[in-house]
């Protein structure tokens, strides 16, 4: 088996780069993303910027190959050289005045936003029950309804109620007492059914 050294190596690589080998290139970023990923995130970056800031070595790599700017000297491997751009680049972003004046994501915003919408979600459910309370509302006697529409929606006194009626209060303090029992079974009654 004959053994290629680095040296060797390295150049196999860049005419492989200068002649466009898609398997070669693709070999290439694969293998050396994450270690930029992981530098970039240990240093306030986020994935997305790690992925635009290593893009953007890369090409700079490839041009600097195609062009001959990039020579295999001093031990300095294409793998070292592509970190070493996008750590220099990665260097420029968090220096820049667009990074620094960058502002934290408003979570007040997205907590408002969830309330108002825990708010709405609570209020569609009354809405939906005061229905179906007023649908079996409906199905009442006459003379139940009555009854609770005068308390509860004109807001009379069970006196009031009382001398309406020509009815002593007790009777008509149990009365409301059943009206209000029934609804609340026939309540029960249909919240069983869903």
């Amino acid at each position: 088996m004959v053994q290629v050294n680095k040296t060797e190596q390295q150049m196999q690589l860049i005419e492989a780069i200068k002649n466009n080998d898609s398997i070669v290139l693709k070999k290439l970023y694969v293998s050396n993303y994450y270690k930029i990923e992981a530098l970039i995130l240990k240093n306030n970056g986020s994935v997305e910027y790690a992925k635009n800031v290593y893009q953007d070595a890369f090409v700079t790599v490839w041009k600097h190959v195609k062009n001959d700017i990039y020579i295999p000297q001093n031990k300095i491997t294409l793998q070292n050289y592509l970190y070493n751009i996008a750590k220099n680049k990665w260097t420029e972003v968090l220096s820049s005045k667009a990074f620094k004046n960058l502002k934290p994501l408003n979570t007040d915003l997205i907590i408002s936003r969830t309330r108002k919408k825990e708010v709405k979600n609570k209020q569609d459910l009354k809405t939906k029950k005061l229905e179906i309370i007023m649908d079996i509302y409906k199905n009442l006697e006459q003379s139940d309804k009555h009854l609770l529409s005068s308390f509860y929606f004109d807001k009379k006194s069970l006196k009031d109620i009382t001398s309406e009626l020509k009815i002593e209060e007790t009777i008509v303090r149990n009365k409301k007492h059943q009206c209000m029992e029934k609804l609340r079974a026939m309540v029960l009654s249909q919240k069983n059914k869903n």
